[in-house]
C-alpha cells in the first residue's frame, strides 16, 4: 500500500467546526498505536497562492472539481480538448494509490457497510478493490462515531436532495435515531465506526476524516492563531480520542485527515496515527500545517495540481504542490476523482493517491 515516489477535486462546503485545545507537534501524548501507512514525515514551509473552496462530491464545481461523471471528461474534459497522457509502462513506476472516497460514494451508498464490503471486500476484482476506503467521521448527541459525510441528515444541496430519511443536525440527535436513518433510500443505514471496520478485510487501510466533533462554529481549511487553536484542540479531543479508542481495536492500516487544524492537533495529541490536512483554499495554509504536525500526507482538490488540464485559470495551478511535497517527503492524494481521464494525468503528474468516487479508474495499469 506504499507506494510512489514522484507522481499528484474536492468536497462540499460544511459549515460546521470545533476546535480544542492547541497542540504541537512535540506535545506528544500517545496513547493509540501508530501503524504506518504512508512513507516520510513532512518538513514543508513554503509559501502558495489561493485556492478555491471544496465541493460536494458530485454536486457543486470548484477547482474543476466535482462535475457530472458524463463522457466530457473522458473525450478531452475540462473544455482544453487535451488528449490524456499514456499510463505507465509496467514496471516504470508506482501506481498511485486507490483510495474509495466514501467508499467509491459515486457507486455506492456513501459511508455504509455495503459500501466499503463493493469497494474492498475479499471478492472484489483487484482492478476495483480499493487499497484504502475514506470515511467520514462525525459525533451524534449521545457522543458515538457515525460515518457520515453532512452536518444534517437530510437537505443536501440546499434541500433540493434528502441523503436520509431523517431530519436534524447529526451532533444533536441521539445514536438510535442516526443510525435508523437510510441512506439515498439504498436499504443501508448509518453505521458505527465500529461496524465499518468490522466490514473492511485487515489488508485495506482506512482513511478515516475527521468531520465533526458536534459543533456548528468550525474554521475549515485555516491556519489558526495559537490562543484560538488551544481553546479549538480541547473541543476536538474528546471525539478524536473516541474516533483512536475504536481503531485501536483493530489492524488496518490508518491515516487521519482533516480540513480543521485543531482536529489534526487533537490527533497528533491522543495518538500516533498518520496524518493528512485536506487543503481547501490555501496551499500556504495547508503546508505550514502539514509542517506543524509531521504530516505524512496532504489531500489537494484536483483543481491544486500543476500539469493537468484541470489547474488551468487557477491562481494556485502556478505551484508546484506535488514537487514542493514530495521534496519533504510528503506524499499527495488528490481528491475527488472520477474518471479516468483524471486519474490518467494525475499518475503522469507524480501523485501517490487518488481519492475516488469510481472504481476501476486505475484498472489495466
Amino acid at each position: 500500500m506504499t507506494r510512489s515516489d514522484d507522481p499528484p477535486r474536492a468536497t462540499e462546503t460544511t459549515p460546521s467546526t470545533t476546535d480544542e485545545r492547541e497542540t504541537n507537534a512535540a506535545d506528544e501524548t500517545p496513547v493509540s498505536r501508530r501503524r504506518t501507512l504512508l512513507a516520510g514525515t513532512a518538513g514543508l514551509a513554503t509559501a502558495g497562492a489561493v485556492g478555491l473552496a471544496y465541493t460536494d462530491g458530485g454536486t457543486h464545481d470548484t477547482h474543476g472539481g466535482t462535475r457530472d461523471t458524463t463522457d466530457t471528461d473522458r473525450e478531452g474534459a475540462s473544455g482544453t480538448g487535451t488528449d490524456p497522457p499514456e499510463p505507465r509502462e509496467p514496471g516504470s513506476g508506482s501506481t498511485p494509490t486507490l483510495i474509495a472516497h466514501r467508499g467509491f460514494a459515486g457507486e455506492n451508498p456513501e459511508n455504509t457497510v455495503t459500501a466499503v464490503e463493493a469497494a474492498a471486500g475479499p471478492d472484489v476484482a483487484d482492478a476495483r478493490r480499493a487499497d484504502l476506503v475514506e470515511v467520514d467521521a462525525v459525533a451524534t448527541a449521545d457522543g458515538d462515531v457515525v460515518l457520515f459525510h453532512d452536518d444534517r441528515l437530510s437537505e443536501r444541496a440546499g434541500g433540493l436532495l434528502g441523503l436520509t430519511d431523517a431530519e436534524g443536525l447529526v451532533y444533536e440527535t441521539d445514536t438510535e435515531t442516526v443510525t435508523n436513518a437510510e441512506v439515498l433510500d439504498s436499504g443501508e443505514t448509518v453505521p458505527l465506526l465500529r461496524d465499518v471496520l468490522e466490514a473492511l478485510p485487515t489488508d485495506v487501510g482506512v482513511n478515516v476524516e475527521l468531520k465533526n466533533p458536534g459543533r456548528g462554529d468550525l474554521r475549515l481549511g485555516e491556519k489558526l492563531p495559537a490562543d484560538e487553536l488551544v481553546e479549538r484542540t480541547a473541543v476536538w479531543r474528546p471525539f478524536v480520542e473516541r474516533v483512536c479508542s475504536v481503531l485501536d481495536d483493530y489492524d488496518n492500516e490508518v491515516l487521519l485527515s482533516s480540513f480543521y487544524e485543531a482536529a489534526l492537533a487533537a490527533s497528533r495529541e491522543v495518538s500516533s496515527y498518520p496524518l493528512a490536512p485536506i487543503l481547501s483554499e490555501s496551499v500556504e495554509d495547508g503546508l505550514e500545517i502539514a509542517d506543524a504536525y509531521d504530516a505524512e500526507a496532504i489531500h489537494p482538490p484536483i483543481g491544486m495540481i500543476r500539469g493537468t488540464p484541470f489547474s488551468e485559470g487557477t491562481e494556485d495551478a502556478g505551484v508546484g504542490l506535488v514537487e514542493t511535497a514530495h521534496a519533504a517527503d510528503c506524499e499527495v492524494n488528490v481528491w475527488t476523482v472520477e474518471t479516468w481521464y483524471q486519474a490518467l494525468w494525475l499518475e503522469a503528474v507524480g501523485v501517490d493517491g487518488i481519492i475516488a468516487d469510481y472504481a476501476g479508474l486505475l484498472g489495466g495499469h
